[in-house]
């Protein structure tokens, strides 16, 4: 097949992943300040898709990471990472990221395309084709680290905010500030997404150009590439939210406007601080890590262990999977310009039956419920009726076992 040709086959699949990662991920930017009234979501959906577009054009170094350090495409160092390649690998992530967003799986886009890729780049070019230390440091250290410390600051700030506002004569407080503060805040959260996840897609296409020859592997990232990708997460995240949208209002119907500023302040500084260092991390898993923390740091918050371990245990499972698929491409693509071929037309179909099948089901919170839902769902928030219950609850059975501890005793 002509290398022009692929070449532009993986540019326009990379800004399909991108318009794909607008709609999965975006939304849930605007998540908490829909379900406490503070903007519309029609509003909501179309200030993410701007400041999604203008965060795009922030920074470069997350791009720089996916261009020039996990994959090994000098071909001084003996390593051949074609186009052909990169296709296949993004074509595993492309499928996964639809399929799990058709079962509303608990997913990462940004890991589905590093483990399409790695896999693509193992069974195409051999395990050196994968820089090992770049991944652990820039991609699988921070999956870990970001969620958690998003998570710690969240819960902290949630304290902060709620013994500012505490009154001490028992009167309710007012708290209506921070409803509209959440507007600020969870903008901040749109221009982090735009900043950290359309650089991926930059990376990509950068990645090719380098490995057909067409750009020095030295070289940084062209514009036309960054206001491409811009331009793609920023549609994708307008015309796609809709979806997830239609979810938010059952699912995060428990969340206080000082609870979702908290998270969400916290879930910015996390991904711009990352986004500077290069660190290619999955905003969803740091925006869910910041919900469930400031869901612990609100009174009568507690964590159902089990709804977080399954979160936890499908994000686990997205990179390996994708991985899985990539490879299964990239196996194909030995085949030649007919491998080509094959994925592609599989590849799109697939795409294919993924939508008509969404199409046919309902939108509910049962059958379509987002990443940020789940990780709502993580932590119970007990009433104030609750609460009594379960102190007195707690008192009689210390008062049991104070009696039993004495009647042994004698």
């Amino acid at each position: 097949m002509d290398l022009t040709l692929i070449v532009v086959l993986v540019i326009a699949l990379a800004l399909f992943f991108d318009f794909t990662n607008g709609f999965h991920d975006t939304a849930n930017a605007m998540a908490t300040p829909i379900a406490t009234g503070a903007i519309s979501p029609k509003k909501a959906v179309a200030l993410a898709a701007i400041l999604n577009l203008v965060g795009a054009f922030l920074s470069t170094e997350v791009a720089k990471t996916i261009s020039g350090g996990i994959i090994n495409e000098d071909p001084t160092t003996g390593v051949a990472i074609g186009p052909a390649m990169i296709f296949a690998g993004l074509m595993g992530a492309v499928i996964w990221n639809l399929f799990t967003w058709l079962l509303g799986l608990p997913s990462s886009s940004s890991h589905a395309l590093f483990g399409g890729l790695v896999g693509a780049a193992i069974v195409g070019a051999g395990f050196a084709s994968v820089n090992y230390s770049v991944l652990l440091s820039k991609v699988l250290l921070p999956a870990i680290c970001a969620p958690l410390i998003a998570g710690i600051s969240a819960y902290l700030c949630t304290k902060l905010a709620y013994a500012i506002t505490k009154r001490e004569n028992g009167a309710s407080p007012k708290r209506g500030g921070f409803r509209y503060g959440q507007i600020f805040s969870s903008s901040l959260v749109a221009l982090s997404h735009g900043t950290n996840d359309a650089q991926k897609t930059m990376g990509i296409i950068t990645l090719t150009l380098v490995a057909s020859g067409l750009q020095d592997s030295d070289s940084g990232v062209q514009f036309w590439v960054v206001a491409t990708c811009a331009f793609a997460i920023a549609l994708g995240t307008y015309t796609g939210g809709w979806r997830i949208i239609a979810t938010m209002g059952s699912g995060l119907t428990d969340v206080k406007p000082a609870q979702g500023f908290a998270a969400e302040m916290s879930t910015a500084s996390a991904i711009l601080t990352s986004s500077h260092l290069g660190f290619a991390l999955s905003t969803t898993q740091v925006a869910s890590g910041s919900v469930i923390g400031s869901g612990m740091g609100r009174k009568g918050g507690e964590v159902r262990w089990g709804t977080a371990g399954r979160i936890a245990l499908g994000w686990l499972f997205t990179l390996p999977a994708a991985g899985i698929v990539g490879g299964i491409a990239a196996a194909i693509t030995h085949l030649g310009n007919v491998g080509i071929v094959i994925v592609a037309v599989a590849g799109t179909g697939a795409m294919l039956a993924i939508w008509f099948i969404s199409r046919k089901q309902p939108h509910d919170h049962e059958s379509n419920i987002s990443d940020i839902d789940n990780s709502g769902a993580a932590v119970n928030i007990l009433s104030k009726k609750e609460r009594r219950a379960k102190a007195k609850a707690e008192a009689k059975q210390a008062k049991a076992a104070a009696v039993q501890k004495e009647a042994d005793k004698s």
